[in-house]
């Protein structure tokens, strides 16, 4: 079942860094985890990133910031990327792990939930909006983690969350908006 604050069962404790409703459902690509069990030498089950929605044949980090996705009965919203923190860095028992984690750039998005319903495994992912900002993910995590330049891209994207739109709005008018 996927309501507001994401799957029954997968409580965040701390909804201001790690849950709410803009990161109610993380989703990460199937082959994505294949390219990282590549490079860790290890096999990684869906679920190993802590994300509740592993996907296939959707490039998840190319998605566009307010895409709805329908699966099943469910319709979920791109919000934006995983940064990588400590917590994951400790999950994933990797020391250097926010570093290599945001050098790959391959973050995942965190979705919010538009209308709730039950998802099950196999269920397909089928794009229902898609915004023509063309604003994506990936572009999201570079100007939050490695290049600040694209924080003027951010700007008056309605569907990104607030604090990322606060975080770009100020950038800019520092003079750091590129």
């Amino acid at each position: 079942m996927v309501g507001t604050l994401g799957l029954d069962g997968d409580e965040q404790a701390d909804h201001r860094h790690h849950g709410g409703p803009d990161k109610a459902v993380y989703a990460y690509a199937e082959e994505d985890l294949d390219w990282w069990a590549t490079q860790l030498g290890r096999t990684l089950a869906p679920g190993a990133f802590g994300e509740n929605l592993t996907t296939r044949g959707v490039a998840v980090t190319g998605a566009v910031v307010g895409q709805h996705w329908r699966i099943g009965p469910v319709v979920l919203e791109v919000a934006q990327p995983r940064i990588p923190c400590s917590v994951f860095a400790a999950w994933m028992d990797q020391p250097t792990w926010v570093r290599r984690f945001t050098v790959a750039a391959r973050p995942g998005a965190y979705l919010r939930v538009v209308v709730g319903g039950v998802i099950q495994a196999g269920d397909q992912v089928e794009l229902v909006r898609d915004p023509d900002h063309r604003v994506t993910i990936s572009e999201v995590f570079r100007a939050r983690t490695v290049d600040r330049s694209l924080a003027a891209r951010l700007v008056g994207i309605p569907e990104l969350p607030d604090s990322l739109s606060r975080w770009a709005a100020e950038h800019v008018a520092s003079g750091g908006g590129g």
